[in-house]
């Protein structure tokens, strides 16, 4: 074979490499074509209740509050770990949980609504 078909199908093979490399560089980039992050677990304050009121979750997962009553709310764990402030209608509070455990937590505006975080390696 001559040096010239060595020569062509070498270039051709680079070629093909950089418009690969080229293209998983912009995959990686681009945020409408990189894969979305799952979105965080909620728990909804609705009714005068944690919905839901358990949930198990692995180490280093954020969770969100939402209240959806009319009436202010607080989320506030029983060893004081975390809490929120006042939170109103439609108000958000989110933690992350790093380290496994059992996390009960109340409204302490309504001690009667209570929940409890399940933080598990999977």
């Amino acid at each position: 074979m001559s040096d010239a078909f060595f020569r062509n199908t070498t270039r051709l093979l680079l070629g093909r490499a950089a418009l690969a490399l080229l293209l998983s560089a912009v995959c990686a980039v681009h945020p409408r074509l990189a894969a979305a992050a799952p979105p965080a677990p909620t728990v909804d304050i609705s009714k005068f209740a944690f919905g839901p009121q358990e949930i198990t979750v692995a180490p280093g997962t954020k969770i969100v509050w939402t209240n959806h009553d009319e009436t202010p709310h607080t989320v506030t764990s029983q060893d004081k770990s975390f809490a929120s402030k006042g939170l109103d209608t439609d108000d958000k509070f989110e933690h992350t949980f790093a380290s496994e455990g059992d996390f009960k937590y109340a409204c302490t505006l309504h001690p009667f609504m209570t929940g409890v975080v399940h933080v598990r390696k999977p």
